[in-house]
């Protein structure tokens, strides 16, 4: 099968594929997702399928209006839709109980589902013209770094999906925050994005970090978030992550340097920097809109080895860090 490339005025051929159970790779403002008819077990077996992602990985499911959430679930809490009110349409993905509607394929044998109402034109306009709920989980081989081009999407998905829609480079970078409900005051984040803590922290009363952000889900734990349980967004390359000052981290990479080793680091740390790198932004902000091109362009050259220097594990910057820990298998070292 080809895969179709679409540009944004071709939206309703990719609305009509959804319609059709066909998988189309989406533009997002997170970043680039296959998107299917969260509705139809057949559709959604195609993307588990083209991605080769374990069955027990929950998917996202993307409504255009978070007043249609209540289509698919038992029960949202009040603290849910004052959320809404402030980040939706937006990159806050909710976990809620579902109704019999979402198929337990989708929401990974959980009685759970995740909503998300994407703020990208193009996702938006698809689901309002496919009148679907439509799953979309990152648009690339399952483990491997997060696409954010239409470029990555067509490399990853060519001949394993229908169509692919150009919407141009995604804004954040990186894949939404995953909240779920502990209380009617209370949220824990099960995967940071974007909107983080101190975001959360002027709606809710509490916001709890979960553990699986910073470290792996216990052996037999199952996970309520994608991005929670298994290896991310990891390129060919050994990833290994340095938490250091920039001597320090100079210092450890001179010692281990040798062929294909590279350094990621911060693009403030470049000036007489003596070995290999590439730098992956300024901030948390830039870090999050790059950090996945970067690990892509890595293996463009071949890199073996690559020692990224850590972002401070802080608002976005925890984004960032949980993207990065997991891309190195959780392999951190502390100087």
């Amino acid at each position: 099968m080809e895969t179709l490339l679409l540009n944004e005025g071709q939206i309703d051929i990719a609305s009509q594929l959804i319609i059709d159970g066909e998988v189309v790779g989406i533009p997002t403002e997170t970043v680039y997702g296959l998107g299917a008819d969260a509705s139809n077990e057949n559709a959604v077996r195609k993307i588990f399928s083209a991605k080769g992602r374990p069955a027990d990985n929950p998917l996202i499911v993307h409504l255009a209006d978070f007043s249609e959430a209540v289509r698919y679930t038992t029960y949202i809490p009040e603290l849910a839709y004052r959320l809404a009110e402030k980040f939706c349409p937006g990159a806050l993905t909710m976990v809620l109980p579902k109704n019999d509607r979402i198929p337990s394929v989708t929401s990974g044998g959980l009685d759970t589902v995740a909503i998300r109402v994407p703020a990208h034109p193009v996702m938006h306009r698809i689901i309002e013209l496919s009148g679907k709920p439509i799953s979309a989980p990152s648009a690339n081989i399952s483990g491997y770094p997060s696409p954010t081009t239409a470029q990555h999407v067509m490399r990853d998905m060519n001949g394993r999906i229908s169509a692919v829609i150009d919407g141009g480079q995604s804004e954040f970078g990186v894949e939404s925050t995953v909240i779920s409900f502990e209380n009617e005051n209370t949220v824990r984040i099960l995967r940071p994005g974007c909107v983080t803590e101190k975001m959360l922290m002027t709606v809710c009363g509490n916001v709890i970090v979960d553990k699986a952000v910073l470290s792996g889900l216990e052996k037999d734990e199952k996970a309520s978030s994608p991005g929670m349980k298994y290896k991310h967004y990891s390129p060919k390359a050994d990833i290994i992550m340095i938490e250091s000052d920039l001597d320090g981290f100079i210092k450890y990479v001179g010692e281990n340097y040798g062929d294909g080793v590279y350094s990621l680091i911060f693009d403030g740390d470049t000036e007489n920097f003596p070995y290999r790198y590439m730098t992956y932004g300024a901030d948390s902000l830039q870090q999050a809109h790059q950090v996945f091109q970067k690990l892509r362009e890595l293996d463009d050259i071949n890199a073996r080895k690559v020692y990224v220097r850590s972002p401070e594990p802080i608002g976005v910057g925890l984004a960032v860090y949980n993207r990065l820990i997991r891309s190195a298998g959780f392999e951190v070292i502390r100087l």
